[in-house]
């Protein structure tokens, strides 16, 4: 198939890329490369992609725009007839969107108009899109389900992944584009963003620095390994929506629709303290934390876990990585992709040279 990721320079995106092309997929990505952090590993990523397409002798199209540009997007479905959408662009994290929100409104609603206006006027098969664990906000009952509400959000970067849903939901129902949202549960692994905590963690006890753990490490979060995610976007791309036949409009299901539409949570499914988080680092590490213990932050979650039964049910898949694994395979990818031996930490080495250890 032909398939078009948006975001593919990004830490999930990437990896989505990469195992497409390695299947013999065509792939077009779409990524601005912005500096929300260190474009380096964007850059590298890319590389990344462009020597998988050589190997697997796959066809790769990377383009450099904007997708709230409109323009763009739409001479993109132009040039190219795609089979499948897979939208995982986005502007990321929690906390920047107390700075920042206009960044979430120009990224995350705008440029999601201008996927769906695409995807309508050029009848794609099946769009899938990014959502977030954290739309279930102030919702406490665990694990936490796709059919109960999640009208609560506590930040606006929650607020807008919500607002895609409720918007995907619409075109499902006045153009029949099938849709399908993924609800992401904290995402972890080798390429991942530098600005999420198992990178600054990893850094910071490597260079003897307190590590500043919020909430004095007892909130938790379903952490997920970045291959069962991919694993699971793709089955749940090649899983086209369709409408629920059973569904009522009396006590109307959050999750399903008369409407091609699928909401589907995807976690681990096994939710730990940030205190273990922080052992399985310092295990991998060899290596003891200093810890600064602080309170909850605004706008945090205490606790996360999802009920990943309906993605089972629906594609045959569960995320099963344990989080001593996933993070040990991450700490072996910092070593090889930052020479610690013979220079600082914030200079990478080539990430594409053959380094012991290497995960590519």
């Amino acid at each position: 198939m032909k398939v078009l990721v948006t975001g593919h320079a990004g830490f999930i995106g990437f990896h989505t890329a990469k195992r497409l092309l390695e299947r013999g997929d065509s792939v077009v990505g779409f990524d601005n490369v912005n500096d929300y952090y260190d474009p380096a590993i964007k850059e590298a990523r890319l590389k990344l992609l462009e020597r998988t397409a050589a190997e697997t002798q796959s066809d790769y199209l990377s383009i450099r725009a904007n997708l709230a540009d409109q323009q763009a997007v739409a001479e993109c479905f132009n040039e190219h007839h795609f089979d499948r959408v897979i939208h995982l662009a986005a502007q990321a994290g929690v906390r920047y969107s107390l700075e920042n929100p206009h960044s979430y409104v120009e990224s995350n609603l705008i440029g999601f108009t201008n996927v769906l206006e695409a995807c309508r006027y050029a009848e794609i098969a099946h769009l899938t899109y990014a959502s977030t664990s954290s739309v279930y906000g102030a919702n406490t009952r665990m694990p936490f389900s796709e059919h109960e509400g999640a009208n609560h959000p506590l930040q606006f970067y929650a607020a807008t992944k919500k607002a895609n849903e409720m918007m995907a939901h619409s075109y499902s129902h006045l153009f029949s584009l099938p849709t399908t949202g993924l609800r992401f549960f904290t995402v972890y692994g080798p390429w991942g963003r530098p600005d999420m905590a198992l990178f600054k963690f990893t850094k910071s006890i490597l260079a003897d620095e307190p590590i500043q753990v919020f909430n004095h490490g007892h909130h938790t979060r379903d952490f997920t390994y970045v291959d069962d995610i991919v694993e699971g976007i793709i089955r749940a791309s090649d899983h086209i929506a369709t409408p629920n036949l059973e569904w009522n409009s009396d006590s109307p299901d959050p999750a399903t629709s008369n409407a091609p539409f699928r909401l589907f949570n995807i976690g681990n499914n096994d939710p730990v303290t940030i205190s273990t988080y922080i052992e399985a680092i310092e295990e991998a590490l060899g290596k003891k934390a200093v810890k600064d213990l602080l309170p909850l932050q605004l706008g945090d979650v205490p606790d996360t876990y999802a009920d990943s039964s309906e993605l089972e049910k629906a594609v045959g898949y569960k995320p099963s990585t344990p989080v001593f694994q996933g993070v040990a395979n991450f700490v072996r990818w910092y070593r090889d992709y930052y020479s610690l031996d013979k220079c600082s930490l914030n200079k990478p080495i080539d990430p594409l040279s053959e380094t012991p250890g290497s995960l590519d």
